[in-house]
């Protein structure tokens, strides 16, 4: 699936005219595009029909034992059950509320610490120097990688990411096999002095994956070291987006960023409707394992479906006045997480580095402007900002 011209930059018009006019909408390639919220729920929910695994569409797109399709077929995202129950059942009982309320404070210290930095500098990137290091240091916490060995963590993600967007470059597949490879030589290496020197499973989570703790089963070696990569990875791109996103769009809409101002209860309905209104992760997929039916035509067993969040987010059927960024927006089922059994497994933390990010900036730095010369992601399947110069 490519992108027509213009899609890149905004995609938005583009949504709209899916939504009233091909909201099932076939590919040259034989692949089917969905961009209803109906739909896109219904087939999240159903993992009968509707299949994650990928080994089909990365085999030629990768190469079959790559380091990219060894990565993108065992990580949780990609992964049916019985390895996707077994995943999620150890981030699930990592990721508990209770566990997640003791993160706050560490999480409220870690973006005092940059809110007192940028106040230094008042010149900024709020990519750089803001949104994509509280993901890091959040989920580096959360595996206790050391901090003196969390430098090379966001290339590494942005490029093993970069290699889900449909077309790529010679030098975009390299560079995603070299980051797994790079990846899981360093983590190789962690996990075998967390074996030595056990953390606290309670607060570790990667001395939970490494005993297998909330699981029947223990992982593999392979499956342990691709699931921490893409802990690292999912937590890191998608919060860094959310975080930007919101930061521009507060000040985009300046009404808005007064509203949030006058009333700060408003800080969980404003994330949620970030998420809305510019999803982190544009799109999702599945493989049909039986031929369906979807409004009325037949798709056939082993079809490849494009799943447009960005567009079902936008469905007037289920968000009125749909394209208006409304910080109090209730009732907001948006589906930036997904949906059904594979719902984003760190979507409270999420939130939570959100709410926190975005009230504290705004109560830190009301007046702040973005200048005209921000950059954006420039990518199809994840949407944000590679660079946000602001002044403070």
């Amino acid at each position: 699936m490519n992108p027509p011209e213009g899609f890149i930059d905004n995609p938005f018009p583009f949504y709209d005219a899916l939504l009233s006019s091909a909201p099932v909408l076939a590919q040259p390639d034989g692949s089917v595009l969905l961009s209803r919220h109906a739909d896109l729920d219904r087939i999240y929910r159903d993992t009968t029909l509707y299949s994650s695994d990928k080994k089909a569409v990365f085999g030629p797109k990768f190469g079959p034992g790559s380091p990219l399709f060894e990565h993108h077929t065992t990580s949780l995202v990609f992964s049916d059950p019985p390895l996707h129950t077994r995943v999620r059942k150890i981030m699930t009982s990592a990721l508990t509320p209770r566990a997640i309320a003791r993160m706050e404070p560490g999480l409220i210290q870690t973006v005092d610490l940059l809110l007192d930095r940028l106040e230094d500098k008042r010149q900024v990137d709020l990519i750089e120097d803001y949104a994509a290091t509280i993901p890091i240091q959040i989920i580096g916490n959360l595996l206790d990688v050391p901090v003196d060995e969390r430098e090379p963590l966001r290339d590494w993600s942005l490029a093993i990411l970069g290699a889900l967007e449909p077309a790529l470059s010679a030098k975009q597949l390299e560079d995603g096999h070299a980051a797994v490879r790079d990846f899981k030589e360093y983590l190789a290496d962690l996990v075998a002095r967390r074996r030595a020197a056990p953390g606290d499973p309670e607060t570790d989570v990667l001395t939970r994956l490494i005993r297998g703790e909330g699981a029947d089963e223990k992982l593999s070696e392979i499956e342990l070291l691709q699931n921490c990569i893409f802990i690292l990875n999912a937590g890191h791109e998608t919060t860094t987006n959310l975080i930007g996103n919101g930061l521009a769009l507060l000040h985009d809409h300046p009404e808005q960023r007064q509203r949030l101002m006058d009333d700060p209860s408003l800080i969980n309905s404003a994330v949620e409707e970030v998420l809305r209104f510019r999803s982190p992760n544009q799109f999702g997929n599945r493989e049909t394992t039986a031929d369906v039916v979807i409004d009325g035509r037949s798709i056939a067993k082993g079809t490849n479906l494009h799943l447009c969040i960005g567009a079902a987010n936008r469905d007037p059927a289920v968000f009125p006045d749909s394209g208006r960024f409304d910080i109090s927006r209730k009732p907001n089922r948006h589906l930036a997480f997904a949906g059904g059994p594979h719902v984003c497994a760190g979507l409270t933390l999420a939130r939570l580095e959100g709410r926190v990010a975005l009230s504290r900036f705004v109560t830190r730095f009301p007046d702040f402007q973005l200048s005209d010369e921000r950059v954006r992601g420039g990518r199809m399947r994840f949407r944000g900002y590679a660079s946000l110069p602001a002044s403070l």
